[in-house]
Parts: C-alpha cells; sequence; structure tokens
C-alpha cells in the first residue's frame, strides 16, 4: 500500500467519523427537545438552569424529562467536539495527501526528462 493509498483511505475514514458525529448532534437535538417538552408539559412552573427547564417530583415525567435533557446536552458537546476534531484531522491527511501526490507527479517529470533529454541528442 503507497502512502497516497494510506492518507485516502484515512480521510474516507475521518470523513465517516465526521458522519457520525453530525448523527450524534442530530440524535442530540432530538434527546434535548424532547426532554425540554417532556419537563414544559408536566410541571406548571418548572424550574429553570440557564436555558433549560427542570423540576424534579415524585412523578416519574419529571425524571425522564431531566434525564433526556440533560442526555440531550451532553450528546451535543460531544457531537460538536467530535466533527471539530475529525474534521481537523482529516485536513491534516488531505494536505499530506496533496503533498504526496505532488512528489509523485515531480517524480514523473523527473523520468520523462531523462527519457527523453537521450533521444533528443541523437
Amino acid at each position: 500500500m503507497s502512502l497516497r493509498e494510506y492518507l485516502h483511505e484515512k480521510a474516507e475514514e475521518s470523513r465517516h467519523n465526521e458522519i457520525i458525529g453530525y448523527l450524534i448532534v442530530i440524535v442530540s437535538s432530538i434527546f434535548l427537545l424532547g426532554g425540554t417538552l417532556i419537563t414544559v408539559v408536566t410541571e406548571e412552573n418548572p424550574s429553570w438552569f440557564l436555558f433549560l427547564p427542570y423540576h424534579i417530583t415524585h412523578h416519574p415525567y419529571s425524571l425522564l424529562g431531566l434525564a433526556y435533557t440533560l442526555m440531550g446536552t451532553v450528546l451535543l458537546c460531544l457531537g460538536i467536539v467530535l466533527i471539530v476534531h475529525y474534521a481537523i484531522e482529516r485536513s491534516w491527511y488531505m494536505n499530506e495527501l496533496r503533498k504526496a501526490q505532488a512528489n509523485e507527479i515531480e517524480k514523473m517529470q523527473r523520468r520523462r526528462r531523462i527519457v527523453l533529454s537521450p533521444k533528443q541528442d541523437a
């Protein structure tokens, strides 16, 4: 396996992982929205922490809403971190792939000059 093939495979893998990060963000937004809606609908006057409603009562829906809201928030942060990490990783692989391709093109041009120069002298 050449360096170009290896870098190409790693860039594809990083792109795939970045897409998984986007899917995690989508799932987290669903959890966050669901938890917020459960809390707002089941509680008359929920307590608020920043922009997230919460209120713990003896009712199981209040715990479910809080769990969904917290899970959505944690997954949202995780998804954003994964997206940024794999985007940076993929850009590094792509830069290295461009360098490797430039080196191969330079080698081909050198070979072509070597092969053409004796024919021109004759």
